[in-house]
């Protein structure tokens, strides 16, 4: 008697190859079962490691149809020639950088920030992470014109909105415009320096420390005074500060927190 052994599952029922992928160091991939993503930092025998832009390590088997790349299901494998641990670059807010990232195309949801030397330092720290996650930032003139923005954005589930302030203290007017505007879907926060020159470690600069100024005098300007640098040309000193940030190591701990709360936010 002839025996068959024709495969009777339909077509559209069987399962579709996928390409197979080295995990070569500082490929950007996501465990879709627990959502971890991160970049390959070690390939064994059965195992991959990855570390996430918060430096956090997870270990996952070499399984078919594993992971998945740019959104697209992959299969991992090891390298031909798998080397030891390599620690991925990062970017200069400290997350993981993704080699030849493209820029997303922008979210709806914006971050916006009060002063120009604020979003410019935003913008030196974490521009190549806000690109990679299409979160545009804005310019603030001032609280004063937050809520005509807040109304004319209408922040919604799928349009966050983030807002950075300077010294944003309770009981202050400018404390009492951020209650108002602030709901579910818009979130404002202040750093505590009075100016953002102050975000900027001392070390950074090379001074001591930064200089108090009186109450009631121009504080970049008491600053420039105290410290012998140019007072009327405020903003030749801010680009010569800007200069000496290379990363987020170069700022206090209090402005990181709330820059990556609004991004978190914005992103979620």
């Amino acid at each position: 008697m002839r025996q068959y052994s024709a495969d009777l599952t339909p077509p559209w029922k069987k399962p579709q190859p996928v390409p197979e992928v080295p995990a070569d160091p500082g490929l950007v991939v996501e465990e879709p079962g627990t959502g971890f993503c991160g970049a390959v930092i070690r390939c064994e025998a059965g195992t991959v490691t990855l570390e996430d832009r918060f430096g956090k390590h997870r270990v996952f088997p070499l399984e078919p149809r594993g992971f998945l790349l740019e959104g697209r299901v992959v299969t991992l494998v090891r390298p031909s020639s798998s080397a030891g641990p390599v620690r991925p670059s990062r970017t200069a807010s400290g997350s993981v950088a993704v080699p030849g990232a493209r820029a997303r195309v922008a979210r709806a949801g914006r971050i916006y920030v009060e002063g120009r030397h604020d979003a410019e330092l935003v913008e030196k720290v974490w521009g190549d992470d806000l690109r990679v996650e299409g979160v545009v930032v804005e310019y603030l003139g001032g609280v004063d014109d937050l809520p005509s923005i807040v109304a004319d954005f209408a922040p919604g589930p799928d349009a966050r909105l983030g807002v950075l302030v300077d010294h944003l203290v309770p009981g202050s007017k400018e404390w009492r415009i951020a209650e108002a505007v602030t709901s579910e879907h818009a979130l404002v926060v202040g750093h505590p320096y009075i100016d953002i020159w102050e975000a900027v470690k001392p070390s950074s600069v090379g001074i001591d420390a930064w200089p108090r100024v009186p109450h009631g005098q121009d504080w970049k300007t008491g600053v420039c005074r105290a410290l012998g640098w140019p007072p009327e040309n405020t903003g030749a000193v801010w680009q010569a500060i800007l200069a000496r940030v290379g990363s987020y190591k170069d700022l206090e701990p209090e402005l990181l927190g709330r820059v990556e709360e609004l991004i978190d936010f914005v992103t979620a």
